[in-house]
């Protein structure tokens, strides 16, 4: 039984924890839904709304240009 619990224990060390962009984006909405039911105090809210406008930002910066390119084509085609 020992055996196992080691090599368990072993492979969660070896695997790396993933966050994502979705995961950030999943922060955003508990931020915005707590703000919304008044779970934090108004002298927490400077600081928890910076740290949501940062997390944003890096989400809007990260995000997968497929829309804009998917849109730009569009816009193309529609000229021709």
């Amino acid at each position: 039984m020992t055996e196992v619990t080691e090599t368990q224990g072993a492979e969660e060390a070896q695997a790396p924890i993933q966050l994502g962009l979705g995961d950030l984006a999943a922060v955003i909405q508990i931020i915005d839904v707590c703000s919304k039911r008044g779970a934090f105090e108004g002298t927490e809210l400077e600081s928890v709304g910076a740290v949501r406008g940062r997390i944003a930002a890096f989400v809007q910066a990260n995000a997968p240009q497929q829309e804009e390119s998917g849109e730009a084509a569009e816009e193309d085609a529609a000229a021709e």
